[in-house]
Formats: structure tokens, sequence, C-alpha cells
């Protein structure tokens, strides 16, 4: 059985639909905290069952029979949650039942030494997995497109896009993502370790999203830098946990130092065509 954690988020879900495009619903199980988000799948006929990171039994439960899992990554640290224990948890679980290989969503930025603290938690969620004698791979994603609308959601309203200094960015849309997971989650020649990254082919900074955007809406849009501690301030002043806000100016120190301006053919091999460039998603989506 092929086995998806976090189907009920955006990425999670992408994938399950996916999924059903290559194999029948009752090979299909999935693993989310509240199973009344995704009553949708279980009326399809996949198995849906009650799992939290944090609760081994749980995921005993509803992992049981799998042959793949396909390991989302947990978001804990953005609200002061422990996302490594989560995935010690996880690993260790899937190892004492027999789970045969681990498919990781890792991203780009992976690396000890990454500005970006997600990036920091994939490098050692990777290094967990090389050493948990599973066979493993991690999916080294591109940046998610969807981040640049939601980052950036007030400034193409108001024509000002602001933030600090920032760097080429080779965003990448959850479909891509998800199609391209889907497939290796059920192909027959697997990959061991990190994958290639996993992106779009263009790079754009914020400079370049505020063109693109003030083409696509007909209005000019700024790009201002602006310091890092004005944007913690008024992060803060908005409520934003801490762990939020070091996420997100993580990004732009990350960002400046190139770590998420890796492209690579990987992508477009795996789904067959082109990924989905910033200017169709931005005209989508504005």
């Amino acid at each position: 059985m092929l086995i998806v954690t976090g189907a009920s988020g955006k990425l999670g879900r992408k994938i399950v639909e996916n999924l059903l495009r290559h194999v029948s619903a009752r090979e299909i199980g999935v693993s989310v905290r509240d199973p009344n988000k995704v009553l949708d799948m279980a009326a399809s006929g996949v198995r849906v069952r009650q799992g939290d990171f944090s609760d081994a039994a749980s995921l005993r439960h509803a992992w049981a029979g799998a042959k793949r899992l396909l390991l989302i990554s947990s978001n804990a640290a953005a609200t002061g949650g422990n996302p490594l224990a989560q995935h010690a948890t996880a690993i260790s679980v899937a190892r004492e039942i027999g789970v045969e290989r681990i498919f990781y969503t890792s991203q780009v930025s992976s690396s000890a030494t990454s500005y970006f603290p997600p990036g920091r938690d994939h490098a050692a969620t990777e290094a967990m997995l090389a050493e948990s004698g599973i066979a493993w791979t991690a999916m080294r994603h591109g940046f998610y497109a969807a981040s640049a609308l939601m980052m950036n959601k007030r400034g193409f309203h108001t024509g000002k896009l602001e933030g600090p200094e920032d760097g080429k960015v080779a965003w990448t849309t959850h479909d891509d993502l998800a199609a391209a997971d889907a497939a290796l989650l059920v192909g027959d020649a697997a990959i061991d370790g990190p994958t290639a990254p996993l992106t779009g082919s263009e790079c754009l900074d914020l400079a370049d999203l505020a063109r693109v955007a003030g083409e696509l809406l007909g209005e000019p849009i700024s790009r201002t830098v602006v310091s890092e501690e004005d944007v913690k301030a008024n992060a803060q002043a908005a409520g934003i946990p801490d762990g939020a806000v070091a996420v997100m100016l993580g990004y732009y120190r990350a960002a400046h130092a190139g770590e998420f301006a890796a492209t690579d053919p990987a992508l477009a091999k795996i789904l067959g065509c082109a990924p989905e460039n910033m200017r169709t998603f931005l005209k989508r989506n504005l």
C-alpha cells in the first residue's frame, strides 16, 4: 500500500489526486490528524486513518500495510513545535512496521548551514533517513510559487513589494511538484537519497515579480528594499509568531545567498513537459 501523510494539506491533497491517476483507490492510504477533512477521499475508496506525528501508536495504525510512505515534512516549527522530533518518530515507526521506502518532501535549501530554518531541518531529516536502514528518496522541491503570492499579497494589492534584500528564486508550483511526487512514489526506477533540484526553469527575484505582475495587471508595481528590523517589528506588531518570523527573515537571507536559485531539468523529465512558469502562474492567481 502507498501511504501519504498530511493528505489534508494543499500538497498532500494534490499528491493523492495524482496517485488516483496511476493506481486504484484501494492501493492508497492517507494519514491525517483530522479524518473529517478528507471525507471526500474516503468516499472515493482511499483508506483514511487518523495519524499524528507526535503519537507513534496512531502512526502504527494509520500506516499498517505500508510498503511505500510519502512523508510530507512537518511545519511545526512555525508555531513553536519540533519538526525534527516528529520526523524522528515517523521514521522510527516506518522502520518498525517494515516500510520498504520513504519518500520525503525536502527542499532545494537543504543544508546544515542554510540561512532558511526549514532548510536546516530538511538536512537533519535527510541525515536521519540515511541512518535509518530504510531505502529513502528526498524530493528536493523548489520554493513554492504560492508562497510568492502569500508573502506579497499586500504588496500586489498596494502596488509596492517591500522586503529586505533578496535574490533569484526558481519558483515551482504545487501542481507540478505533486504530479512529480506521485510519479516517483509509484515509479519502478527509484532514486536513492536526494533528488536533483525539482524546480521551475526560470529564476525571479522580487523586482522581477513586481515587473511581471505589473505587466499582467496593467499597473506599475514597485520593489522597495526595507530593513530586516522593520520587517520583524511589523510582523511582531501584527501578532505573527516568532517561529514564523524567523522563517520569513530566513527566506530573504537564503534567497540573497542564492539558496533557491538552482534550476535543473529533472522536474521536466519526470513530468514529461515544461514546468509552469511564473508568468502563467501569476496570471491565473493574481
